[in-house]
């Protein structure tokens, strides 16, 4: 047991080193952010330092990743993800993404009798990607009205006034890729022929 607890200390100082690497940081500039010494992260990435929560958790905020990523923990052996649906107006999101800020991702599933009735257009920060799996979605985008089917995607700056819901009887799946204001979908597709 104290081997495996040893090996795994010694790997995390290696780990923080190449997560600060990745994202172009300084070790100043993780200083400044977590208010942890630049000499203690020094010693930390060195492996001449123990790790403690107190130091673990600001630098698994600051990375944006999970605290069993940042220590290496084992795998539990259970590849089953256990998600967490939101439900709001006969609306059913699935977060498909658990860290927070950045791009986020949900499966959406819209009843069929939710949100029907005139447009109640809306604002705010951001900009969605949609993909549709199932049903037919109708998307009112400023003064335009679309309906996408299985297959198709829309990709709009949520400043632009915009509502959705299921365009028929039917219930409808879709895919939504939220990111933060200038975070656009970059999708390849081939030319028609």
């Amino acid at each position: 047991m104290e081997s495996d607890l040893s090996s795994v200390l010694d790997a995390m100082g290696p780990r923080l080193r190449a997560l600060r690497q990745q994202r172009g940081l300084t070790l100043g500039e993780v200083s400044e952010a977590t208010g942890i010494s630049a000499s203690t992260l020094s010693r930390l990435e060195g492996g001449q330092r123990r790790p403690n929560l107190e130091l673990l958790l600001p630098l698994a905020r600051l990375f944006q990743v999970p605290l069993d990523d940042l220590v290496g923990a084992p795998t539990t052996g259970d590849p089953r993800i256990h998600l967490r649906p939101i439900r709001h107006g006969g609306m059913t999101a699935l977060p498909l993404t658990r860290r927070p800020g950045g791009l986020q991702a949900y499966k959406m599933v819209l009843a069929a009798d939710a949100r029907k009735g005139e447009p109640e257009l809306r604002v705010h920060e951001g900009y969605e990607w949609l993909y549709i799996l199932n049903g037919r979605l109708r998307l009112v985008l400023g003064d335009q009205d679309f309906v996408l089917g299985p297959g198709e995607a829309a990709e709009f700056d949520t400043h632009t006034p915009h509502w959705f819901a299921s365009a028929d009887e039917h219930p409808v799946e879709f895919l939504s890729l939220f990111g933060h204001q200038g975070e656009k979908m970059h999708v390849r597709a081939r030319p028609k022929a």
